[in-house]
């Protein structure tokens, strides 16, 4: 009987292709994290993530400083004013201009006054309210945009991304600012998380609301979004949420305008008819450079910033991983820095819109690195895939540290102006009626929610500033509706603005940065220094020490300043000092 062999059957050329396939698309099981099982095993769970961002929002509502005066005057001041009838007012919200929303401050005194209502006045308590409040929709949103991306491309990616949404210094500072651009961070994050969960519509509407409450100018970062859930979606649907959600806050607005200026108008087509269709001049206001986000971005992300560039450049690659959804929802961060670049007046909260989708991109781009070295027809993983997922997290580290040291170094360097303010209110020996006045640091004032009640106002003095300055509201001539003479659009000084008697200053706030330049405070006969703060000289410190808190040398080789409370001293006590010298 003849034995024979069994013979193995060559494999068919489908069962090879189907092979191939396998071996290519092995990251869509490994990396992207899914799991067989319930739905919950796929994604991050999101009482931790809002949790672990809820607590860096806190952090960051408790001890982010003032990055812009216009913050301060344009949205503190009126908020304070429609709270306390006190504050500050600019040419925007003159009613002969009227390009402020007073829309986008009532729903900020949803918390306001409230919080008004509790601490009574306690003023500050209420600032740092509002800021709670910023960091909780900052929160929030993120919160959905992490588990948008946990469910549709797995916990690595959301995972990532929330490391950064935490940590990285852009997200830290912009989360809890009192701006419009912050507004539209918040509806972009959550914009584009409703797209990766498919709920069109309601991403449409969110868009709607970011541009028109927002910052109206934000439409570019939001039209990637809107076209994509127009053909995704139902169309019919997502334009008539879109369209009912516009009317809506259009009105809204229309009507918040017509009670506060006193008279019918839209702060949403002033301000575009000011910027857009001629008349808008925010050359005045300073010029920069074209690579000036450029270089602001590497400082609030540091390579973060360079890696959400190159996902273009790892496309072939991202592709198959994210398109379309993922490629929709940061295409924003090219036409954005685009746009804006071109623009000659620059300053850094304009990128505020973006600044959550860097931390995606950035994060798809490191999460992608293995398969830059996987072979597609091989079944094991080489050695360079392997260091490859090692370097993923030792990557992601170095970012964060350097965005810590980077957040660290500000709040440390700058944050003298909110502090001494806050010195104020242990100093009501001073006598009632008192008048606090600021020379050149006006535009570090912090607002009047940290003046206490025994000063009486707050006066500018005359430090060789010659741009227009904020003037009190005035109550006399209609409060919010009044158009006061003293407004202009071109930035040209008011020959009222400042207070010319300096002798009448009972407090003075002042940075002492130890040069050779006129100081009202450098007379110790006529001034007593209650505190100072060191304050952190940008101009004399170097580059890398002042932007980057590196332990021992940031001490030692940057340059200080004080920052300083004064308080005029008494007559007889004035007298008495200059006995004591002239014998």
């Amino acid at each position: 009987m003849a034995l024979t062999l069994p013979r193995h059957r060559r494999p068919a050329v489908s069962d090879r292709v189907s092979e191939e396939e396998a071996a290519a698309d092995r990251y869509s099981k490994d990396d992207k994290g899914e799991k067989k099982g319930s739905e919950d095993d796929k994604g991050l769970r999101w009482p931790l993530v809002l949790l672990a961002l809820g607590l860096l929002r806190h952090m960051s509502a408790s001890s982010n400083i003032i990055h812009d005066c216009d913050e301060v005057f344009n949205y503190w001041e009126p908020l304070h004013y429609l709270l306390y009838n006190s504050g500050f007012q600019t040419w925007e919200y003159s009613s002969g201009f009227a390009l402020r929303s007073y829309l986008y401050l009532l729903f900020h005194m949803l918390v306001a006054r409230p919080a008004s209502w509790f601490y009574k006045e306690d003023k500050v308590q209420v600032f740092y309210t509002v800021r709670l409040f910023l960091g909780l929709i900052s929160a929030i949103t993120e919160t959905v945009l992490v588990v948008a991306l946990s469910r549709k491309y797995g916990r690595r990616l959301a995972t990532y991304t929330l490391a950064m949404l935490c940590l990285t210094s852009g997200c830290f500072f912009a989360s809890t600012s009192f701006l419009p651009s912050t507004f539209s961070m918040y509806a972009v994050t959550l914009s584009s998380a409703l797209v990766l969960l498919q709920r069109y519509a309601f991403a449409v509407s969110v868009a709607a609301v970011g541009v028109l409450l927002g910052w109206p100018f934000s439409i570019l970062v939001f039209l990637p979004v809107t076209i994509f859930s127009l053909l995704r979606g139902n169309f019919k649907h997502v334009f008539l949420s879109g369209l009912v959600t516009s009317v809506f806050v259009i009105a809204l607005s229309v009507f918040a305008d017509y009670y506060y200026y006193g008279k019918w108008t839209s702060s949403i087509v002033n301000l575009l008819k000011y910027n857009v269709l001629g008349g808008g001049e925010s050359h005045l206001y300073g010029v920069e450079g074209h690579a000036f986000y450029l270089r602001n971005g590497f400082n609030n992300f540091n390579f973060s910033f360079i890696l959400a560039f190159l996902f273009l450049a790892f496309l072939p690659i991202t592709w198959k991983k994210y398109a379309p959804d993922l490629l929709v929802v940061i295409s924003p961060i090219y036409i954005w820095l685009a746009f804006m670049s071109i623009q000659p007046h620059k300053e850094e909260r304009f990128l505020y819109p973006i600044y959550t989708l860097i931390c995606v991109a950035a994060s798809a781009v490191i999460d992608t690195f293995p398969d830059i070295f996987r072979d597609r027809f091989s079944i094991e993983e080489s050695f360079l895939v392997k260091v490859a997922k090692v370097l993923r997290p030792v990557f992601l580290g170095l970012i964060l540290s350097a965005s810590h040291s980077r957040t660290f170094s500000l709040l440390h360097g700058y944050s003298a102006p909110l502090v001494i303010y806050k010195h104020l209110e242990h100093h009501e020996d001073a006598k009632p009626g008192s008048t606090l006045c600021v020379g050149s640091e006006w535009h570090r004032y912090p607002s009047t929610f940290f003046i206490p009640s025994y000063v009486k106002e707050v006066r500018w003095i005359d430090d060789g500033f010659r741009g227009l300055l904020p003037f009190p509201f005035n109550s006399t001539l209609g409060g919010t509706a009044a158009a006061p003479t003293y407004f202009n659009s071109r930035n040209k000084a008011s020959d009222i603005q400042f207070l010319h008697d300096v002798e009448s200053c009972t407090l003075l706030v002042e940075l002492d940065l130890r040069r050779a330049h006129f100081s009202h405070g450098s007379d110790l006969s006529r001034w007593e220094t209650l505190a100072a703060v060191h304050y952190l000289d940008r101009e004399l410190s170097p580059a890398i020490y002042r932007s980057f808190f590196i332990p021992y040398l940031w001490h030692e080789r940057n340059v200080f300043g004080l920052y300083k409370l004064l308080r005029k001293m008494p007559q007889n006590k004035i007298e008495q000092t200059s006995s004591l010298s002239n014998g």
